[in-house]
């Protein structure tokens, strides 16, 4: 198969977090399988395989995974209405509870993509798996706490074995992550950036998303133990700086919307690809919002997570929140096709200021499943910037990514530049 080019080739891009500048991967060549989908009967997980299904390029040699094989066969029999060859497409068995099928997975493929959430609680035993097996990793996780302590335990390793380690290749936080770096492009080089996203969407939350949010909630103390041990562990930016502060809530003229601060995990995503990557500036803020038009819709988002959040500390009402939506759980195909997304960024630096947009269908559900396999894709066929370790979307794919959006259907545009 022809790899496609990335763009990268001048290498402007590269990690500069002190990451090993990897240009010989490790050789994967005699692995069985080139990517195994992990999780791939669950709600999110199906939509993936279905997307796998009708967009794998052929030779692409790819695997469900599970751990009741009943439910892999019916899944493949679904996937063969898609695409006769997948009437043998191979099944793994694979659980979370046991680590050593996870570490025979691991070493029989180049890339394993995994929907099995929360990922705090059936995520790292695969993380650990994927980094000792040098298997490069893609996952969903908006999990501040999963994604600090992934770093701390197995960045070392994975930088050793050449293992990169992508988290948030979903909804969270790919059109954050890319659009950002779109963004950056239209902006001069080699000055403070200011960039500003507003996030409108018309979806309802997933199973998954609701209960990896609730599970955030209950463990404040926990999440800000692992973002301090991080920091430790992580390698200090000298002569430059890049942060992700969060705001208050304000009425943002250059959207005409009511701008909200948005709790997630999608500004220390972006903040880390400012980190890796000098193009970001020596001096670079991104601010990230939910853009709402009505004064009474902000203040009802605000008290509600104030509610949710309040709610979560009590187990029995957390317990009675999980029970009213779970994983695995998700709106039917008509509630999908009628749900869209928009992230409107707003970039200032150097005296020039751009809007740009990044927009799509349902974000939680068919675009999420667009995400992860297209990542999954482009870790496996594309070629990359020399990367390894704990590495974001933007840093480890870039541009051939975000082509492979487009191509997609995902739109990237800049609307205005001043």
């Amino acid at each position: 198969m022809t790899r496609r080019d990335s763009g990268q080739g001048d290498g402007r891009d590269r990690a500069r977090d002190g990451s090993p500048d990897r240009r010989d991967r490790p050789d994967r060549s005699g692995r069985d399988f080139d990517i195994v989908l992990f999780g791939a009967t669950g709600f999110v997980g199906a939509l993936t395989a279905e997307y796998l299904a009708a967009h794998a390029p052929e030779g692409l040699r790819w695997a469900v995974a599970g751990r009741d094989f009943g439910k892999l066969e019916r899944l493949r029999e679904r996937l063969t209405e898609i695409d006769p060859a997948c009437a043998v497409l191979p099944l793994v068995h694979a659980d979370v509870a046991d680590p050593a099928s996870l570490r025979a997975l691991a070493a029989r493929t180049r890339v394993v993509a995994t929907t099995v959430g929360p990922y705090l609680t059936h995520g790292q035993e695969l993380v650990a798996a994927c980094a000792d097996a040098g298997t490069d990793y893609a996952d969903l996780a908006g999990e501040p706490e999963f994604v600090d302590v992934t770093f701390v335990r197995h960045d070392a390793r994975a930088r050793e074995t050449g293992a990169r380690l992508v988290h948030a290749c979903g909804f969270d936080s790919i059109p954050h992550d890319l659009g950002v770096r779109f963004t950056v492009a239209q902006l001069p080089e080699g000055v403070p950036l200011r960039i500003d996203g507003f996030v409108r969407s018309n979806a309802t939350l997933s199973g998954g998303t609701f209960a990896s949010a609730l599970n955030q909630f209950a463990r404040g103390r926990q999440m800000l133990a692992a973002q301090q041990d991080r920091r430790r562990h992580q390698p200090r930016l000298v002569g430059r700086t890049a942060y992700a502060p969060t705001s208050t809530p304000r009425y943002a003229k250059e959207v005409g919307a009511w701008a909200v601060p948005l709790p997630t995990i999608d500004p220390q995503i972006v903040q880390r690809s400012a980190r890796a990557l000098e193009r970001y500036g020596p001096d670079f803020r991104y601010r990230h919002y939910a853009a709402v038009k009505h004064l009474s819709v902000a203040a009802g988002g605000v008290v509600g997570a104030g509610a949710l959040f309040a709610a979560a500390q009590l187990p029995p009402a957390r317990r009675w929140l999980s029970d009213r939506l779970k994983p695995g759980e998700g709106p039917d195909e008509a509630r999908r096709a009628k749900s869209w997304f928009s992230v409107r960024f707003v970039g200032e630096g150097g005296g020039r200021r751009v809007f740009t947009e990044v927009s799509g269908g349902d974000p939680g559900y068919g675009e999420t499943a667009k995400m992860l396999g297209e990542s999954a894709m482009c870790l496996a066929l594309d070629d990359l910037p020399p990367t390894s370790g704990q590495v974001t979307t933007a840093v480890a794919m870039g541009d051939a990514l975000t082509d492979r959006l487009r191509a997609a259907g995902i739109r990237f545009r800049v609307a205005a530049t001043r």
